[in-house]
Order: structure tokens, then sequence, then C-alpha cells
């Protein structure tokens, strides 16, 4: 049975992510078709295919049902922004009809870059307008399994029109998996009061989220920069071995701006939802992903990082080396090396270093030639260098999809559950209060909520760091092996 996931995608930054990621899934899917050898089951709508993707008839409108021949494609998504120019560049662009028009909720003025004008103001204005989005999307969905939030925390939509449509998910849709992929500002960020906006999206994140994966601009331009400079120099290593086949070398034209630092988020939600996606020897349900990492309603901050870093090439690209022979699909990285580059705090997208921290669970997504004896050695060396929380120590989650990422025979997404996220919370909650100790702009806020919700925030703030701290410093009893957490 097909387990769909609906994507929903606010504000700007959500949706140049979700541009990314719609342009990876048509190139995976197009490279899992070529896999089969051109066979008539590539041009059929599959089971693979549904969770994100409906087959339409073009001429009556009607859904197709699994197993029917490709028609016309329309995603399982909903489109969110006020201030409609990047929904309207996606929709004239090449994917614009992939997207149902019914699914869009858009204005034209924006929320100023202030949390509380999406939330208090743009927030009940299209409440039922986001509803209905949402609804016509689950209505054509046999067994929703989750939904997939992508938004910014630091500007003024993303931040506030996405947490009040997070919390209306949770009232509408109780038993429907909320995930979430939050874009953190870096400390240099040109927005000045996206400190307010993060900390008070923060405290809605916490409430609301069953599992959120939070990433931040900082990590993105530097793994995008890296990632750009070895591509180059793989490129001019690599053209002179390709060109008796005729094949693409890679290309760094992604660049380390913004389209490639969208990438890589994009690559990390390809990859944790590659198991709905894709068969496999021993897939992951998204379901498994937040009961097994998330000991805590709370505390369920997953730190990301890919193995190896990789920023996708343009669609066509994507498409032309997904029909490569298998040793021309770059290096098969060995499973000590991935999980050793997965556990750098270089490959981090969030700035932190898990191997410093205490874990509380760890999940080794991995996609491609990988079987399962492999990842379980991988598996029992972590076991022994690992600092496991005491009640948890076989807390480890292995997923095997076997279908790699275009371009790559193997791939490994490491999301840890790990006490290392505190950091990243303290430096923003250090930013917050420098601001907020002056009351510098809060008026701008006051128009739309009043103060008290600057300081329900820091509190909510303050109280999760320290969730997490007290955890890390924790000592394993000595007498009781699996004793319960004590609070």
């Amino acid at each position: 049975m097909p387990r769909e996931l609906i994507t929903i995608q606010v504000g700007q930054c959500g949706n140049q992510i979700g541009r990314c990621f719609w342009q990876q899934a048509l190139a995976e899917h197009a490279s899992a078709a070529a896999a089969l050898g051109g066979r008539a089951t590539s041009a059929t709508y599959d089971d693979c295919m549904s969770s994100f993707f409906r087959n339409v008839d073009p001429r009556s409108g009607r859904d197709l049902g699994v197993g029917t021949p490709l028609a016309a494609l329309k995603a399982r998504a909903v489109l969110v922004d006020m201030e409609d120019g990047v929904v309207n560049e996606t929709l004239n662009g090449p994917l614009g009809e992939l997207f149902d028009q019914r699914q869009l909720v858009t204005d034209v003025y924006g929320a100023g870059n202030n949390w509380a004008h999406g939330y208090a103001a743009y927030g009940p204005q299209y409440g039922d307008a986001l509803l209905e989005a949402v609804r016509a999307a689950a209505e054509k969905c046999e067994s929703l399994q989750s939904f997939f939030l992508m938004h910014s925390m630091g500007g003024g939509t993303g931040s506030g029109l996405g947490t009040y449509l997070l919390s209306l998910l949770e009232d509408s849709f109780p038993e429907v998996l909320r995930m979430v992929t939050a874009v953190f500002p870096s400390q240099d960020d040109d927005v000045v009061t996206s400190p307010y906006n993060a900390v008070l999206a923060l405290r809605h994140l916490t409430d609301h989220a069953d599992c959120a994966m939070p990433v931040d601009n900082q990590s993105l331009l530097s793994i995008a920069a890296a990632t750009a400079t070895a591509a180059a120099a793989s490129s001019i290593a690599d053209r002179g071995r390709r060109s008796s086949t005729g094949a693409l070398s890679s290309s760094a034209s992604s660049g380390p701006g913004f389209d490639g630092m969208n990438s890589i988020v994009a690559s990390l939600m390809a990859d944790v939802t590659a198991s709905a996606r894709f068969p496999g020897s021993l897939n992951v349900d998204l379901n498994e992903i937040a009961t097994n990492l998330v000991p805590f309603p709370r505390m369920h901050y997953l730190v990301s990082a890919l193995s190896p870093l990789r920023v996708p090439p343009p669609p066509q690209q994507m498409a032309r080396r997904a029909s490569l022979p298998a040793p021309e699909r770059g290096p098969r990285g060995t499973m000590p090396r991935l999980i050793a580059d997965a556990l750098s705090p270089t490959r981090q997208l969030m700035r932190c270093d898990p191997a410093r921290s205490r874990f509380l669970a760890c999940s080794l997504l991995l996609r491609g030639d990988v079987t399962v004896s492999e990842a379980n050695v991988g598996v029992e060396k972590l076991r022994g260098s690992l600092d496991m929380v005491h009640w948890n120590r076989e807390g480890f989650k292995v997923g095997l999809c076997n279908v790699p990422p275009p371009g790559l025979q193997r791939s490994l997404l490491c999301l840890s559950n790990n006490c290392c996220v505190a950091q990243s919370f303290e430096d923003l909650r250090q930013q917050f209060c420098k601001l907020y100790t002056r009351r510098a702009m809060v008026h701008h806020y006051t128009q739309f909520v009043d103060q008290s919700v600057f300081d329900e925030a820091l509190e909510s703030v303050t109280a999760l760091i320290a969730d997490y701290e007290e955890l890390n410093t924790a000592p394993a009893p000595a007498h009781k092996q699996w004793a319960e957490p004590a609070f």
C-alpha cells in the first residue's frame, strides 16, 4: 500500500528549497527507471512514485491508479508565500505543470521579516485557505503518512505563518506525522531581527512538530563552497578520462550560492524520504525515525550530515549522469569512510560536533550497493566509539535503500539526536537576549502580539537547552544499566 507524503513549502526559502527538491525527486525517479534497463515498468506509475506524485489524466483531470502508464505527474505539495515572487518563478519555470493551482496560497505584500506579522496577522487571515489546500491534497491520498514542512526561521512568512500552519496541522490531522526542515539564520544574518524571529518560531516548533531537522545558513554556505571546489578539481581530473565515453563530467556550476545551499537541503530531504520512494533490503519508515530517534516529545531535533558531500548538478546533467554505467557513477566510498565523514564537524548541516557530545539515538540511512553485513559492521564499530546515553546504548537505527542518488554508487545520511544542538540554540538565545535586553525593535512586533510572547519564547528555548545539557552531563548509574531518565 502506498504511504503518501505531502510537502508544504512556506516562504521564499521554503519554496526555493522545494523547487530544488522536486528537481532532485524527478531526477532520482528517472535514474531508478533507467536502472531497470528501459523495460516497460520504467514508464509505469508505481507505489514508489505515488508517495510524492499523483498520476493525472491530462484530458479529464482524473487521478489514475497505481500500475497505469505515466500520464501527467502532479506533486503532492502545497505552496505558501505572502510575497508571491518565488512561487510565480516556479510556476513559470520548467516545473510549472507539476503543481496543482488549487494548492497554492499567496499574497503580494509579504510579512516584512516579522514573525508576529506572519503568525498573528496572516495566520488567522489565511488559516481557512491553508487548511482547504492541505485537505485537498490529503483527500487524494490513500494512506497519508506525513506532512513535510520546509521553511526558514529567520524571516517573517516562513517563521510566522510556517509555525502557525504547524499548529493547524496538529489540530486538524493529529494522527499524521509532522516533520520539519527548518533553516536557521547565521550569526551575521543581514536581517537584524532574525534572532527574534528564530526564537519565537522555535517555541512553536518545539511544541507542535513531531520531528525537526534544523540546518543553518553558515554551515550550508561552507559545505556548498567546499563541494564546489572539490567538484571543480574533479571536473579537471575527469575531463580527459571521460571524453572518450562522451559522458558529462562533474560541474561546479551550482557554486556556493543560494542554489547550491538549497540543493544540499533538498538532498537531505531526498535521502530521508528515499525509503518511502524506492525499494530496499532494510527500508526505514518515517514513523520509525520519529519513534526511534525521539525519546522525549520536545527533544525532537535531529542533527544531519551527508556523506559524501554533494551539490547536485543541474537537472539536465543529472538525467544524463543517471544513465551512466555503474563504474562511471563516481567513487564507491567504503563504509568506514562514509561513517567517519558523516561524524566530522565539517559535514554537519548545523554548526555543532556530535562526536564530542552525548547521543540520545542515531540513524544511518544508507543508499546504493550496501549490504546488511557491511552496515552491521559499521554500527558495531560505532557502538564502542560514541558516547551513547546509558539507557539507550543500542540506540542505532539502520536503513538500506537500493537506489543511490544520481551520480553516486552509495551514500549515507546520518541523523542523530545529539546534545550538541544545545550549543547552537544557546548561541541563538544569546543573540536574542542582546536585542531584547534593550527592547530593540520590539514595537514592530507588539503591533500584532503581546510582549509576553517574547518572555514565553525565551523561557521555552532556555528550558530546551537545559534538558539537553542535563542529559549531556548526567552520569550513568553504576547499579542499574537501563535506568530510566529522572524527568
